[in-house]
């Protein structure tokens, strides 16, 4: 079974994202890992509002991380 690839929410001109995304990146230069961004924007209204409060949001399969979150954070999952 495939897993779901991993969706990093934020949205556009937020530099916390930028940050989390060049977290994600550095992890899949080490890891092979699938994920996509997702822009709140996107979203209906009621989730983008609940997640616009804690941008970004790191959705992992089942476990959900807030910002701030790290390198060490993400290998764990992956390990």
């Amino acid at each position: 079974m495939q897993q779901m690839p991993w969706q990093l929410y934020g949205t556009l001109g937020c530099h916390l994202c930028e940050q989390a995304e060049q977290l994600l990146k550095q992890l899949n230069d080490a890891r092979a890992i699938d994920w996509q961004i997702v822009d709140i924007a996107d979203l209906p209204t009621a989730e983008a509002e609940t997640l616009a409060e804690h941008i970004p949001v790191l959705q992992a399969g089942t476990q959900r991380f807030f910002w701030p979150f790290g390198l060490t954070d993400l290998l764990r999952l992956t390990a």
